[in-house]
């Protein structure tokens, strides 16, 4: 980060929408988050929007059932395997598009955000899509040193050509590594390599020379990513607030290096959320931001250099849901803003 970033506590989603019709989704979307629009991901319109299968378009070997995916190997993979390398090393990522087929709601939000100050994208992590994908052994990806390291470069080439067409319609873009099976870090049920971690991570983050930001929505061992190359740490703080203040040290070194925290503050379980309002939202998000406030760090700051957002994806949710939850993300945002900002 070469300089301090400071959104405001502006909102913004964390990309999964429950919609089926791409038109709509990005319609709600612009409507509660015009100051930073994220395209939406519809898994309900086709499997091909798994956030798995998404972004498997163009792997060797790729053999998709559903939503699962694995890899077959061809005669030819080895070769297709050094292709990516060479396209990572030209820095070539005309080959690795999304098409529509797998992210109607991307190419729909290249027309419906036309002119957006800021816009913002996503990607699956690494670790995540090493965990998913499986070879014919049914053993992740993620436990073939080749395989993931080719994997990490081919999502890498994915980020740089979303940017790409995200930068055509904004002059600034966002991009979050989406990484939910960070939560297994340190587990012995799903043992992770942990060393590799960030170089994983990184190694797709280098795809990304626009703001980079990192989504775990669970607890993890947040040190590890607060000490890679990110701009934004998304985390879900309506649940799991008290596991990133176990880490005051570590998040007062990034804020000051210009990181900024998204606070992942609105549910995004229909349960939770009719038991919720404007105003016991805004307590619980500055009870969540208290810990770091006594440790030193100035509470302006903290709402400086933050992003307000839902816990989590909210393709799960009714549409009606859904709504109440972006509805609840801007209020939120605005409040904050008059309250501390102004």
């Amino acid at each position: 980060m070469s300089a301090r970033l400071e959104f405001g506590c502006l909102p913004t989603a964390i990309g999964s929408m429950p919609h089926t019709n791409a038109d709509e989704a990005c319609a709600v979307i612009m409507k509660y988050l015009p100051d930073i629009p994220a395209w939406p991901q519809l898994p309900r319109r086709s499997p091909r929007e798994n956030m798995i299968v998404q972004f498997s378009e163009g792997f060797p070997g790729v053999a998709i059932k559903g939503d699962k995916v694995h890899i077959e190997p061809s005669a030819n993979f080895e070769y297709e395997l050094e292709q990516i390398y060479v396209d990572c090393e030209q820095d070539d990522a005309n080959k690795y598009g999304i098409s529509t087929e797998y992210a109607a709601g991307l190419h729909a939000f290249l027309s419906s955000a036309v002119g957006s100050k800021i816009v913002k994208g996503q990607v699956t992590g690494p670790v995540t899509w090493g965990l998913a994908v499986t070879r014919q052994d049914g053993l992740g990806i993620l436990y073939d040193d080749t395989w993931a390291e080719a994997s990490a470069k081919f999502l890498r080439l994915k980020s740089s050509w979303q940017e790409k067409v995200l930068r055509e319609i904004s002059p600034n873009s966002i991009v979050f590594v989406d990484e939910p099976y960070l939560i297994s870090l340190g587990s012995v049920f799903t043992p992770i390599p942990e060393a590799r971690v960030p170089v994983l991570l990184e190694e797709v983050l280098k795809g990304i020379k626009g703001t980079r930001g990192l989504h775990c929505c669970g607890n993890t061992d947040w040190s590890v990513l607060l000490d890679t190359t990110i701009d934004i740490l998304s985390f879900d703080a309506y649940n799991y607030a008290s596991s990133l203040s176990t880490h005051l040290a570590k998040v007062e070194s990034f804020l000051k290096r210009g990181g900024n925290i998204a606070w992942g503050i609105v549910p995004n379980e229909e349960e939770a959320l009719v038991k919720e309002s404007l105003p016991s939202l805004r307590d619980r998000l500055e009870e969540a931001m208290a810990p770091f406030a006594r440790n030193g760090v100035k509470f302006r700051q903290i709402i400086a250099q933050g992003l307000i957002t839902p816990s989590c994806t909210l393709a799960s949710l009714s549409l009606e849901a859904a709504n109440r939850t972006l509805e609840l993300t801007a209020s939120l945002s605005g409040e904050l803003r008059r309250r501390y900002l102004v």
